[in-house]
């Protein structure tokens, strides 16, 4: 639907959006203070890169289809739960990396 509105110019905009999303997961993975930030923010990362990924691919119809909901997007309740409390972690392990 969203492609039917948007076009090639607004889907392309939102998958740089979600690229933006998952590349500062893992920058905030990197620069993580100790182990348990870097591997919650890297699963945070991969849960919305592997969402982002199959849900796509259902669209296109390059993969089955098996009831994954686009990030943030999709209309989804538990979905977007568990998605904004993963970006909710996200951002608390962003903000302490650093000791005072």
């Amino acid at each position: 639907m969203w492609a039917e509105e948007w076009g090639l110019l607004g889907s392309l905009v939102l998958l740089l959006c979600y690229l933006y999303l998952i590349l500062w997961s893992l920058g905030v993975s990197a620069t993580a203070r100790d182990r348990f930030g870097q591997m919650l923010a890297f699963g945070v990362a991969a849960l919305l890169f592997w969402h982002t990924v199959v849900n796509i691919g259902m669209v296109t119809g390059a993969l089955p289809v098996v009831g994954v909901t686009l990030p943030l997007f999709s209309y989804g309740g538990s979905s977007l739960i568990t998605v904004m409390a993963g970006m909710g972690l996200l951002m608390n392990v962003s903000i302490r990396r650093y000791s005072y």
